[in-house]
């Protein structure tokens, strides 16, 4: 590694708030890996709904709103520490975020371990497990938000959550999978969704979304998504088989008429909101709600006699347990994830990114090149 530059680029995260806690240098330190670690030259990195919740402190018990609100600038203090906004306990800052990292190894630590990556062209699994005790979720850590991610040149990551993956995508468009489809692939397993299950996609145009309609159908499910009307043509050729408008006046009794029984075996959410209380009441006897986001709000008013005389299971889907990445990978490989990229733009326009990525006009993901 002695040939890599002291300096690179990056984007740091000065506190929660508004766009303008997100500040582009050009002499950040390239960071070092430690035992364990491998460094990575990135070449594309994804956007996330995490990188806009984290900024704005979404995560704080106090915001009700949907993500796309602003929140006042809150730095950092003087021990860089902010104790609420962060999906964990706090946040460290300056924060470089970034979780859907594609890139090629350049180096690795002290250990030497990893050593065998390097050359190699990866991505980064995002959730990074305890070493000791990997079932313990409570323990994990997410790459962008605990720990600096790929908004940069450069990255370190732990040699275990570099995965090589051989592909004739471009960089761009495998930045696309990393955060999203590990989410939906995790959602659809807590979900137990299987052939010939009717299930809907709430937020079917996102990265999130759009993962979910493919994996989904790769099951064998009856796909209904929900989405703007304009997006339906797109939404088809990834999945759906109906694409029911978002904006319908009775949003549960049009998703009634789409499915095939009058009713929905799994709903795989990640809008939250006013959607909630009217998807919920379509879900079959014993049927399955999963959720892994609420960009339209998280504060709900729900009827709890639909969960106790329905016998339903209702699952978050955070934290992603060991192999779902690695299965996402083999997806990718196999051809059963197709990238939909929206759009890039380069690390220094990435608030431009981000803006157009809150705005929610595309379908599919939105990439930084570095």
């Amino acid at each position: 590694m002695s040939t890599l530059p002291a300096t690179m680029q990056a984007v740091l995260l000065m506190g929660h708030g508004g766009y303008d806690q997100l500040r582009y240098h050009d002499d950040v330190a390239v960071p070092q890996p430690a035992a364990g670690e491998v460094l990575v030259r990135v070449s594309a990195c994804g956007l996330n709904n995490t990188d806009v919740n984290t900024r704005i402190g979404w995560y704080a018990s106090e915001v009700r709103g949907a993500t796309t609100a602003e929140r006042t600038s809150e730095p950092a203090g003087e021990d860089g520490l902010v104790a609420s906004g962060g999906w964990s306990d706090g946040l460290v800052f300056p924060r470089i975020q970034g979780a859907d990292v594609c890139g090629v190894v350049v180096g690795a630590g002290p250990d030497g371990v990893g050593s065998d990556l390097v050359g190699r062209r990866v991505l980064i699994d995002p959730w990074v497990l305890d070493r000791e005790a990997p079932h313990d979720l409570s323990r994990a850590r997410y790459f962008g938000s605990e720990l600096d991610g790929g908004f940069a040149e450069y990255c370190v990551a732990p040699a275990a959550n570099v995965h090589p993956v051989i592909s004739d995508l471009t960089d761009a468009e495998l930045a696309t999978f990393a955060c999203s489809s590990v989410a939906a692939e995790n959602m659809l397993s807590k979900g137990r969704v299987g052939p010939g299950d009717i299930v809907v996609v709430t937020g079917a145009s996102g990265g999130v979304g759009t993962a979910a309609l493919q994996l989904a159908r790769a099951r064998g499910a009856h796909v209904i998504a929900i989405a703007s009307n304009t997006k339906s043509p797109a939404l088809s050729r990834f999945g759906a088989d109906v694409v029911v408008d978002r904006a319908a006046t009775d949003l549960g009794a049009a998703v009634r008429a789409a499915s095939p029984t009058g009713q929905i075996d799994v709903l795989v959410d990640v809008v939250g909101g006013s959607m909630f209380e009217q998807l919920v009441p379509v879900l079959r006897q014993g049927g399955s709600y999963v959720t892994a986001g609420a960009i339209a709000g998280p504060i709900v008013e729900f009827d709890l006699r639909h969960l106790i005389y329905g016998d339903l299971r209702f699952e978050g889907a955070t934290v992603c347990p060991p192999g779902t990445f690695a299965r996402v990978v083999g997806h990718i490989e196999a051809g059963l994830l197709r990238p939909v990229l929206a759009a890039t733009y380069p690390l220094a326009e990435l608030v431009a990114a981000q803006q157009a990525f809150v705005a929610k006009r595309h379908v599919g993901n939105i990439v930084v090149e570095i």
